[in-house]
Order: structure tokens, then sequence, then C-alpha cells
């Protein structure tokens, strides 16, 4: 018996041990270090325009459809919503999904003026996350003419700032160029 007692006073012992160690001293660590080391990365990639947080450059906004002065970014499927995040998970076969998509390239196509053949897949598709903050610079450079108009700016103007808001891929070979809608959106509202 105390035999019995003394395992489970060693047991009890080493779960205290590594309730501390693995429950307070390693997530203080890898906070600290995220702290020191990565500040930006790890508070979310903040943006601030004069003094005020305006968003995240890493989680997609809401820049209504109905608004032509902006830029938009792809459909989100969690409503922008980041506690909610989450795809809509319709198979591609789904009805749902397929009139969805439709009623999205007419609606694209018909703000931009161009063909519904002419809507990038990005346009009128949400992301696997529904936050997704980036669009293809083939769907920006759809919106340079209605942003410029909206806006009374020259079009080449808007178009310098859609490509000076461009990224290439990561590494040079990884992923697809990408546009950040809130930066684009942010270096717009300073012309």
């Amino acid at each position: 018996m105390a035999t019995f007692f003394r395992q489970c006073f060693v047991g009890f012992k080493v779960l205290v041990v590594m309730t501390v160690v693995l429950g307070v001293a390693y997530p203080a660590a890898v906070w600290g270090v995220g702290q020191v080391a990565f500040n930006d990365n790890a508070n979310g990639q903040i943006v601030s325009r004069d003094g005020k947080d305006v968003g995240s450059s890493i989680i997609g906004q809401n820049f209504k459809v109905d608004d032509p002065q902006w830029f938009h970014g792809r459909p989100s499927a969690a409503e922008y919503d980041g506690l909610a995040s989450a795809a809509s998970n319709l198979g591609p076969s789904n009805p749902d999904l397929l009139t969805a998509i439709k009623e999205r390239q007419e609606a694209v196509a018909g703000a931009e003026g161009v063909d519904v053949s002419d809507v990038p897949a990005d346009a009128v598709t949400a992301s696997g996350s529904g936050l997704d903050p980036y669009i293809s610079p083939e769907y920006a450079a759809l919106q340079v003419e209605r942003v410029a108009k909206a806006r009374g700016l020259l079009v080449d103007a808007v178009r310098r700032l859609v490509e000076d808001h461009t990224y290439g891929r990561q590494l040079g070979f990884l992923g697809e160029p990408k546009v950040n809608v809130l930066e684009l959106n942010l270096a717009l509202e300073r012309q």
C-alpha cells in the first residue's frame, strides 16, 4: 500500500512539473520570443493610419461591393467574421455554389463593364478561410478603370498603385502574384 501512495505522489509531482513547464513556461517563452523577434507577425500585422488601427494585412476586409471608389476583395463565406473563419464547404458541383458563382460573375461583369468570361476566378470564389486579404493582379487590373473614374484619378496613376502593391511569388517560385486589397486601398486614399 505504501508503494501505491508513493507512486501516486510521484505521479502527482510529475503532473505539476509538466503542467508548469508545458502549460506556463513553454508558452511564455514562445510568446516572449515572438514579441522580441517577430513583433509585427506575432501581433497580427496590424495596419494603422493616422495612429488608428484600420485592419490587418493578413485578414481580408469588407470593402462594400456597391461602393465604386474602393478595390474589392474576394467574396467571403464567413462574411469577413474572423471568429467564423471557414469555407462554405460546398463542392464544385453543388447547385447553390454554382448559382452563387454565376450571380457573382454577372455582378462583377456589370460593375466593371466587361464580359462575364473576363471575370477572374478569385472575383467570384471565396478562399478556404473566407478571409483572404489578397486578390490576383488580374482582378485588380479589372477594377482600375472603375476606381479611377469614381475617384477622379488618372487610370495610369491607379494602375501604377496596383503595380506598386503587387507581390511576386514567394521565394521566386511559390504561389501566385497577389495584391493586398487593404494596403492598396490605403495607398489609394493617400492619393
